[in-house]
């Protein structure tokens, strides 16, 4: 787990600073100058674009991933490398001209509720083909395992990208206009910069004679595309159906929340940058018990830090909105505690995703998302109907729920192996009984101070006594040398 560690903690490093600035994007900047109206708007359409992106990407940049270890000659690798590229390229030219010939029907659908917006609907497709190749050479970066500047590009980037344009916007520099097109620049320079170093880390040659297994990795591609794309829905419909079954400002105020709550998924989302290769290998070589290993240990250690950033949210949300102090806002809080539940279940799997992924099982993520996708669906249609914003987030739930226990009970069956142990269930208790001494503490100064001593007692508290009780080695040994080089 070493090097897994220390890029875990780098790729945290980017991404919490990523959050930060998105949390000051989406909690001020977007409310303050863009309004409700237009956040609503950028949102829904960089929500729809992640659902169109698994369609030209179809899944090559996973299949680099699986297959790159399990090749040992030069020009097989690069046989990979070069598919890569090769398939979303194609689909590209077969998918484009089909989007502008639809394109009036496409834009009159997805903007029912205010059709004065539908002009900004070509900003999908633009922002989806960058994005779907910034995957791709991504992967080529991972399976190298050099996922820090990556995933810099990945998380922190875009975020930064949208706080200087939204700078830019409320000093008058840009009018909205520009913004999008600025936008639109922004991503297609982060896919010249990541093609750029990935070129200079992997230096590839173009090799079009495919071994025997193409049919192999075009079947993997392919499901993991079908896959890909359902969840895609899953992370985005409840978004895109906002927009649709009520208004743009819905979107603004539900994604506020959904923002918030993200926030558990950051230590997971460090670290599976750099596991998922390291578990490709292990498959690859059948390492089982190192697999096992590195499900169990990435279980506790996610559970242990996502439940102390839960924790850090839900005991102040009530200061975060007093904090934020726009009109509407406010009504995302119980979509904040409902959604993070979810997503702190998400973590408490580990790699669960990247073994099934990996593996001869792959297959399975499919069935998983088709049927969550569907789920989701018509969950939402239902509970938003009746429920508006809240339904969205009640249908999240139960469909994050649902699925990770599918994935949870097929490792059990075909790896005999699970995520948990002793130590989750201890977690859990100092979890709870920490968040039930501080529901109650209610403090009377400023919001940002209420923030701040209450976030400061908690981490003490819950930090100390995961060390005391060693409920994580690999949290213990770490800050053990922070200690030691302090």
């Amino acid at each position: 787990m070493g090097i897994v560690v220390r890029q875990s903690f780098l790729n945290l490093i980017s991404i919490g600073v990523a959050f930060l600035i998105g949390a000051v994007n989406t909690l001020y900047l977007y409310p303050t100058y863009l309004g409700s109206t237009f956040q609503g708007l950028v949102i829904a359409l960089l929500a729809i674009s992640n659902i169109v992106q698994p369609f030209i990407s179809f899944g090559t940049q996973h299949a680099v991933i699986r297959y790159y270890s399990k090749y040992s000659k030069k020009r097989e690798k690069d046989g990979l490398l070069t598919l890569s590229v090769l398939i979303p390229l194609i689909i590209l030219i077969l998918f484009v001209p089909l989007f502008f010939a639809y394109y009036d029907e496409i834009r009159q659908y997805l903007f029912q509720s205010d059709q004065s917006l539908s002009k900004y609907a070509y900003v999908i497709i633009f922002i989806a083909i960058s994005t779907s190749f910034f995957e791709v050479f991504y992967s080529w970066l991972r399976v190298k395992l050099k996922s820090v500047f990556g995933n810099f590009l990945k998380e922190l980037y875009p975020r930064l990208l949208i706080s200087i344009l939204l700078v830019s916007y409320s000093l008058g520099v840009l009018n909205f206009e520009e913004f999008i097109l600025f936008l639109i620049y922004g991503y297609y320079l982060r896919l010249i910069i990541v093609v750029i170093y990935s070129f200079y880390i992997i230096k590839p040659k173009i090799n079009i004679s495919f071994k025997d297994d193409f049919g192999e990795i075009f079947k993997y591609c392919l499901l993991i595309f079908l896959s890909g794309a359902a969840s895609s829905i899953i992370l985005d419909i409840d978004k895109s159906m906002l927009s649709s079954i009520l208004t743009v400002e819905n979107v603004a105020y539900y994604s506020v929340a959904v923002f918030i709550a993200a926030v558990i998924e950051i230590p997971g989302r460090a670290m599976f940058q750099i596991l998922s290769p390291v578990v490709a290998d292990a498959i690859n070589k059948k390492h089982f018990r190192k697999l096992e290993d590195l499900l169990k240990k990435s279980s506790t250690n996610l559970v242990l830090v996502a439940s102390l950033f839960f924790l850090l949210i839900n005991l102040n949300l009530d200061d975060f909105y007093n904090m934020l102090n726009q009109d509407g806002y406010s009504i995302g809080i119980p979509i904040v505690i409902i959604v993070s539940l979810g997503k702190l279940y998400t973590m408490s799997i580990g790699c669960i995703n990247n073994i099934i992924s990996n593996s001869k099982y792959y297959y399975y993520t499919f069935w998983f998302s088709l049927f969550s996708s569907i789920l989701a669906v018509f969950l939402n249609i239902y509970l938003i109907t009746d429920y508006g914003i809240i339904g969205a987030a009640y249908a999240t739930l139960i469909v994050l729920v649902i699925m990770n226990s599918l994935k949870v009970y097929l490792i059990k069956v075909k790896f005999k192996m699970h995520p948990y142990s002793n130590d989750t269930i201890k977690i859990i208790v100092l979890s709870i009984l920490t968040y039930i001494v501080f529901s109650n503490l209610e403090l009377g100064f400023q919001p940002l101070l209420n923030i701040i001593i209450k976030s400061s007692l908690v981490f003490i508290l819950y930090t100390l006594a995961a060390y005391i009780f060693r409920l994580s080695d690999d949290v213990n040994i770490f800050i053990d040398k922070f200690n030691k080089n302090w």
